[in-house]
């Protein structure tokens, strides 16, 4: 792999850093820019969200004829890892989850009229959306075979029934995806519908409450009862809910990990800061030798995890699936970047476990990290699938 990236990439990255840098990083320390669920209080998302896009670095992961910038996968790489070295990043820059994901779907497989009125109006951040596929037990999480949720043809309206739980965003979201089953096919029995908040037959039970900090929306429950979606709104086609599952949630994972490398560059950042400072029994914690092999560890994994990602950015952008590559790097930079925090708030101590820092926001929101879009113990599953079908080739380089 050559890694040098376009001039094109490196501009928009430096400008993207000096905006976090001017922009985000003095928010993070005004308790007034919090909102009740410690994310971006509505009114500076907004003055930051206007600043982005008079700025040009609005929906950077789209096509230009969508609204983006057409950044392919490893260009999002370089420049998601930037956005979020601040807590506050991706969302300022329409290209935090889950609108992220549900963009880049909508583009990939929305007819053009379904582009014009789904995919626009989150676009031009005028709108919130979620997607909604994990199910409460015994429904379908990991495994969509096992969902419970249906929809019934009725003329050319389908009937949804059924319940839904950690939906992120949902709070907040005017357009969704909703999966759910149309037939007993396992393969061909699930489809995939866009629906209005604003359609009758389906609520919002409760706004689940979580170890946080939230997304905006947080992570919500839904219950069905009669939603009826007329058929113009099926996504792709009848029966082709787990292509859009697997376009949307495999780029997803990586956009996930691109992200969090931000985040736990930012902790290395915090602890270094405070090591190379802070002084003890005569001596600066940096010139521990207990510290200094736990930066360096922390170097070293990150960029573990940014070749990782990178591997599977480039895999996807010369169009292969990178499946196998997308769940390494969803589970190491999951965990990484939970050690990230947690050894950055041992190295600051005290102040790492207060409000002082965006540590401790970072601490907590990391523990997630492991379970969303698949937990570790499933990606490995998924992997040993590989090796077992593979055998040595699992490792093989491919040929030019």
């Amino acid at each position: 792999m050559d890694f040098t990236i376009s001039p094109d990439i490196a501009e928009l990255r430096d400008r993207i850093e000096t905006f976090v840098e001017t922009h985000l990083i003095p928010l993070e320390a005004d308790p007034a820019a919090y909102d009740a669920h410690e994310n971006l209080a509505a009114k500076p998302l907004a003055e930051m969200r206007a600043k982005a896009k008079a700025e040009r670095l609005w929906c950077l992961q789209l096509k230009s004829e969508n609204g983006g910038r057409g950044l392919g996968k490893v260009g999002m790489a370089v420049c998601y890892e930037a956005m979020n070295r601040s807590i506050f990043g991706p969302v300022c820059f329409n290209s935090a989850a889950p609108d992220d994901g549900n963009m880049m779907v909508l583009e990939a497989l929305g007819t053009e009229v379904q582009k014009e009125r789904w995919l626009a109006p989150i676009v031009r951040g005028e709108v919130r959306s979620a997607f909604a596929m994990t199910e409460p037990h015994p429904g379908g999480g990991s495994d969509p075979g096992m969902m419970l949720t249906t929809a019934t043809r009725d003329g050319d309206d389908y009937i949804v029934e059924g319940r839904k739980w950690f939906i992120t965003g949902a709070g907040e979201a005017a357009h969704f995806i909703l999966l759910a089953r149309t037939a007993d096919d396992p393969r061909r029995g699930h489809t995939a519908f866009l629906f209005h908040r604003d359609d009758p037959g389906w609520e919002i039970v409760r706004r689940i409450p979580i170890m946080g900090p939230e997304e905006h929306g947080g992570h919500c429950e839904l219950a069905f009862d009669g939603l009826r979606i007329p058929a113009e709104n099926v996504l792709l086609e009848e029966g082709r809910g787990l292509k859009v599952t697997q376009t949307r949630l495999g780029p997803a994972r990586l956009t996930h990990c691109m992200r969090w490398l931000g985040l736990a560059k930012r902790c290395v950042e915090l602890a270094t800061d405070y090591a190379a400072n802070r002084e003890g029994f005569g001596v600066r914690l940096a010139e521990r030798e207990s510290v200094q092999v736990m930066l360096g560890d922390l170097a070293m994994q990150i960029e573990t995890g940014r070749l990782l990602v990178m591997k599977a950015a480039w895999e996807i952008d010369r169009g292969g699936y990178a499946q196998k590559e997308v769940s390494m790097a969803k589970i190491h930079v999951a965990g990484l970047l939970h050690k990230a925090a947690d050894v950055a708030i041992q190295i600051n101590g005290a102040r790492g476990y207060s409000k002082d820092t965006v540590l401790e926001w970072i601490y907590r929101y990391a523990r997630q990290a492991r379970l969303v879009d698949g937990a570790d113990e499933v990606h490995k599953m998924l992997l040993n699938r590989h090796l077992q079908e593979q055998k040595r080739d699992f490792w093989q380089w491919d040929s030019a």
